[in-house]
């Protein structure tokens, strides 16, 4: 028996690439100095936000935008209750952190704890300027302060609902859609 159900999908493929398209616009307009800019994606749908807007800065202004990756599976809150041996991946972040403005990117926000388990991961290699969240989905339940500065979607939705986004390069299909826990 399933765990979840699908009730609805909220966005398709282009409308996904169509918010992108959006999101690397306002990312343009507000950021100061593009050189100092860089994006870093929260392992793992974060990383193909990360990657596919620093493409779409690359068609707009013919930029380069590192993008680094960030793990943070040793940072959560949770993690004695994950797993006994939590699997870490290599946080990739080829570039000096201290003094970039620098665009944290994950696919959904809700309550707010693995943002700061990417803030204090992000902190450990070195002091950025400025930190800016974006995110694909903000579904609300925040539990800590945090608020993402661009914002792909608002959905509302209730305890019982998640949000689930595939991505061509984690999941091999591309879309987001609204399940329900199923009754056990």
């Amino acid at each position: 028996m399933p765990l979840t159900r699908e009730k609805s999908q909220l966005m398709s493929a282009s409308e996904i690439d169509r918010t992108l398209v959006r999101l690397a616009h306002e990312i343009l307009e507000k950021t100061r100095n593009l050189d100092e800019l860089a994006f870093v994606g929260i392992r793992r749908r974060g990383v193909p936000l990360a990657t596919r807007l620093a493409a779409k800065i690359r068609e707009l202004e013919n930029r380069e935008i590192p993008v680094g990756i960030l793990d943070i599976t040793l940072y959560r809150d949770d993690l004695s209750t994950v797993d006994e041996k939590p699997v870490h991946n290599a946080t990739e972040i080829s570039f000096p952190v201290t003094g970039k403005d620098v665009v944290l990117m994950d696919d959904v926000l809700y309550t707010g704890r693995t943002i700061r388990a990417a803030l204090d991961a992000l902190f450990a290699h070195g002091r950025p300027s400025r930190v800016q969240l974006l995110v694909l989905i903000d579904r609300g339940h925040r539990e800590l302060p945090i608020e993402a500065k661009y914002v792909g979607r608002m959905v509302q939705t209730s305890d019982s609902e998640i949000i689930e986004v595939k991505f061509q390069e984690v999941d091999g299909l591309e879309k987001v859609l609204l399940v329900e826990r199923a009754e056990t």
